[in-house]
This record gives structure tokens, sequence and C-alpha cells, in this order.
């Protein structure tokens, strides 16, 4: 197999090198070029073809926003990690740069402290990231994509009647941002349940991502404090290195918690706390989803789902920037219908009405089958 060929583009030299030399040490990656801005990296692509691009955000003449934009205003659909800082400024940028069609984010290197420190960020971050966006097993790091894609399984028969949900919760990782920036407002705010979403993000990112989700949407979305009443029409975000929860009260009367136990597949927040939560609250009825992400995380908890009577919708290979965590579940038999973005508000309007398929739909079926981990 052909080494990943990553251009890199910073206007620090710095930041160039430390990138470069951690990239050039790992065998599938070659980095074939580099740039100072976004308007020398435009005029580089065509002639380095990269296979994925890393991306400063703040540089001068053209910075990583407007670089981003101006790749995919010409259609292409190379995938590109931003740098980020943890601050306001920086949330607020990763954001923007999210929405204009970047695939990820790792943390920059020059605000990690020694050099050392920051080859090791570079390490533990960047190069799982890359392998997984591009399509490649990922075999070290704090965060591994799923083995090269098998055919998901039918859907594992229940052991108990299928509930009518009373809650909703969703996670996702990788492209997740985008793709819950479509799906959430597509639900109404007539939502007869109360909706809980991990999104594998950072404190910070999380408040202004909420606060993202709300402005585009009909539904309440907040990021989630602990002891808020679960209602139906809103949404709660869990917040960054927080685990988020859900606390039982007496009758339907449960709320949110958050705690900062040790983090589960690599990650706090994670999706399956949430998941194996509200199944102990909510006696099985909950319509878990799992939306584009590396690795595993909501797979065990979308089995606890199911094996108490829930439901499980996964997002389709073909329409996730990174099918781990939906093709983990898929994979397990655990989801009840796998499919594209666009149809999945209109399948948890279908579930929560009580009308579900009596088979797996022959098109989400035969759209899991096709290709490799994109």
């Amino acid at each position: 197999m052909n080494p990943i060929r990553v251009m890199v583009v910073d206007d620090s030299v710095v930041v160039r090198k430390i990138v470069t030399d951690v990239l050039s040490e790992d065998r599938d990656i070659e980095v074939v070029g580099t740039a100072v801005n976004g308007k020398v990296a435009l005029s580089k692509l065509e002639q380095l073809k990269p296979d994925l691009v890393t991306m400063d955000i703040e540089m001068p003449e053209m910075n990583g926003i407007e670089a981003v934009r101006a790749i995919r205003a010409n259609r292409s659909r190379i995938p590109i990690i931003i740098f980020s800082t943890l601050t306001e400024r920086g949330a607020t940028a990763t954001l923007d740069a999210l929405s204009a069609g970047a695939n990820d984010y790792v943390t920059k290197p020059a605000n990690v402290g020694s050099v050392a420190q920051s080859m090791e960020s570079v390490r533990e971050q960047l190069i799982p990231k890359i392998k997984a966006l591009t399509g490649r097993p990922v075999t070290t790091g704090p965060v591994r994509a799923a083995a090269p894609v098998a055919p998901p399984r039918p859907a594992a028969p229940r052991s108990a009647p299928n509930k009518k949900p009373a809650v909703l919760v969703i996670g996702s990782s990788t492209g997740g941002p985008e793709a819950l920036s479509k799906l959430v407002p597509q639900l109404p705010a007539s939502l007869p349940v109360p909706i809980l979403l991990v999104q594998h993000m950072p404190p910070v990112f999380t408040r202004q991502f909420a606060q993202r989700l709300d402005r585009l949407s009909a539904l309440r979305v907040v990021e989630a404090g602990d002891g808020t009443p679960l209602q139906p029409g809103t949404v709660h975000l869990a917040p960054g290195d927080h685990h988020l929860v859900v606390r039982p009260g007496r009758g339907s009367h449960h709320t949110t918690a958050l705690h900062q136990g040790p983090p589960e597949n690599f990650c706090r927040p994670a999706v399956d706390p949430l998941f194996r939560s509200a199944v102990a609250a909510y006696d099985g009825a909950v319509l878990g989803v799992v939306l584009t992400g590396m690795g595993a995380d909501g797979r065990n908890g979308s089995g606890e789902i199911r094996a108490h009577g829930g439901s499980v919708l996964a997002q389709d290979q073909a329409t996730s920037v990174v099918w781990g965590m939906p093709g983990a579940v898929s994979q397990a038999g655990f989801a009840d219908e796998i499919l594209p973005l666009d149809r999945i508000a209109d399948a948890i309007q279908r579930h929560l009405s009580g009308v579900v398929p009596t088979r797996l739909p022959a098109v989400a079926g035969a759209t899991a089958l096709t290709g490799g981990i994109r």
C-alpha cells in the first residue's frame, strides 16, 4: 500500500518542522510538501496531489478557514485536519473551519510546551486521525479506527418486546459537528422526548457548539449541567471533560448528571456511559443514534439498549466521515437501521411514534456493505 501523501500548511517554521518530522517517522505517511499560508497551499494542491492536508487557522494572506472554503469550492473532498487552540477564540475559529468543510481538528503543537512534548502531542493526536480519514487501519495512539470493514450483521434477535422510546440519546465524534448541524435542525420543537448528546470535544468547544446548534434549531440546545430536569424539546450536550449520564428520579422525573470518572474508549465525555445510564433510568425505553466517528464508542451501549427493548439507528458508511463508531455498532448486529444522514431525522420521528421496520432496509444494508472505511 502506498504511503499517505500529506501536505503541511502553517506559517510557523517551528510547527512545520515538528509536524513534518513526526509524520516522516511513520512509514505509512509521506510529507510531500509544505506551504506558509492558504494561498500557497491552493497553488500546490494540483501539483502535489496530497491525500490529506493539515491546516493552521491563523496565517497571513489567506487563513485556514478561507483556504478550506476555497478547496471545497473546487469540489475537492480531500480530508483536511485543522490545528486548533483550546481557547474561546480558537474554539470559534475551529467550529467555523468545520462548518466550512474541514474534517477534524487537533491541538496546535506550539501550545504544548517543550519540543519533545509537542512532537508527542502530534504523534498521539494527528497520526491516528490521518490514518482514519484516509481509510487506513489505526494500530497505535489513544484512538483506534475500526478494523478493515466487514459486512454489517443483521440486527440481533430481541430477547424482549420493542419499547416505544421515552428518551433519545445520540453519540458522535469525527465528522460529528457537521452531521449534528444537519440532523438536529431537522427535528421539530414538538419532539416528545428529552434528548441527550455526546460529541467528543474538549471544554470551551462544547459550550460554543451548543450555542451554535441552538441558533440553528427549533429545539432548545444547551451545554448540559448537573441536576437539570429532563423534559421534551431540550437537547443536553455533554460538556468537555465530563461524562453525561441520566440520574433516575421518581416516576419519569429524571435529571442530568455529570461526573469525571475514568475515560471510556479513551474518551471523556464518552457515549457508552450515557447509553447505559439511559437504559437503566428509562427501563430500556431508549432510542440510540450513533453517527460518524473514529473508534468504537457507543457499541457496547448500543448492545445494552437493544438487549433491554430499545432501538438503535446507525449512520451509513457512505455519508460518514469515518465509519468507525457506526460501523462497530452495525458489525456487532446492534443497529436496527443503517441509514444515510439525511434519512435519520425521519427515522427518529418514526421510532418515537412507535412505527418501526420489521427488517433492516435493503438500501441501507447495501450502502453499508460497500467499500472500506472512509
